[in-house]
């Protein structure tokens, strides 16, 4: 190890304990970031919880919103596990099949998939139940050929327990996920919700602690509240390996419309390749909101 490492490595085991984490051996190395080779390469896809209303009122079903998709010319889909049938359980194997094939006919890739899991709890049995729901949704994800699984670190620290507590019980929840992905070829993508993750110091410091080529950051732009939205988005952006671009951030917790030239320039300054996410959320028709937001995208990064 030469001087350069040495200390940049030191730095980023000090940030970890500045933020409450305990260091193992294990951790005190950062997770090495994703190698792109080429130019800048961005894709644009569609989260569907944009369509969230729509779809749990019963007036659009997942086959319908993917044509939609498909008319509008996106290149990917990122279907929420909520939005299958049975959910939290696994949908049926013939409707995963179904929607997979669906996908292929309208010439849409399947970007990942996602469940809502809470690793932040005081019960220990809960958090069990969360990581089993991940690594049960983490088949489903390679039988639909997801290849990734979004999760959340958890909605904050109970009263009673400290900030290094709760990092570990996360951190721990978190391996035993990423080890179910690595089996079944699916990376977990961690998203910062402005919860146990407020910025990109803790989102950063998670990444390393978990210390696993199998995880990466899934970056959601209105998510850092708390300071300058555009700075904490650059740090992590090396790190993404899907992004979720809004119509609005948060600066200084004021919420102000996106500069997407701002983040057009982050992506390419990143070398990003892979998804973009859009995400429409708020009142109006997403069918009439999502053409808009996708125009504007595409005039920003081309």
């Amino acid at each position: 190890m030469n001087r350069r490492d040495f200390l940049k490595r030191t730095a980023a085991v000090t940030g970890a304990v500045a933020s409450g984490i305990s260091v193992t051996s294990r951790n005190a190395f950062p997770q090495t970031k994703p190698q792109r080779v080429g130019g800048p390469y961005i894709k644009i896809g569609c989260n569907l919880y944009s369509f969230n209303t729509p779809l749990t009122k019963g007036e659009m079903n997942l086959d319908e919103v993917l044509e939609f998709c498909a008319r509008l010319g996106f290149s990917a889909v990122d279907p929420t596990g909520y939005y299958f049938p049975n959910y939290p359980k696994l949908p049926p194997v013939d409707y995963v099949y179904h929607i997979k094939r669906k996908a292929l006919l309208l010439g849409l890739n399947i970007s990942g998939t996602g469940v809502r899991n809470d690793f932040t709890d005081a019960d220990a049995t809960k958090r069990e139940g969360d990581v089993e729901l991940a690594k049960a949704w983490t088949e489903c994800a390679a039988r639909l050929g997801a290849p990734m699984l979004r999760i959340f670190a958890g909605r904050g620290i109970p009263q009673g327990h400290t900030r290094e507590e709760v990092t570990n019980w996360v951190v721990g929840s978190i391996r035993k996920c990423v080890d179910q992905g690595r089996k079944c070829g699916v990376m977990m993508a961690l998203q910062n919700h402005a919860d146990f993750i407020q910025t990109a110091d803790e989102n950063l410091a998670l990444l390393k602690m978990v210390d696993s080529e199998w995880i990466g950051a899934y970056l959601d732009i209105g998510s850092f509240r708390t300071g300058d939205p555009y700075e904490e988005i650059a740090r992590v952006a090396p790190y993404a390996i899907n992004w979720q671009i809004k119509e609005n951030l948060f600066i200084r917790g004021k919420e102000t419309k996106t500069d997407l030239a701002k983040i057009a320039s982050i992506l390419k300054e990143a070398n990003y390749r892979g998804y973009i996410q859009l995400e429409t959320l708020g009142e109006g028709d997403p069918k009439v909101k999502m053409p808009r937001f996708l125009d504007e995208v595409r005039k920003a990064i081309s």
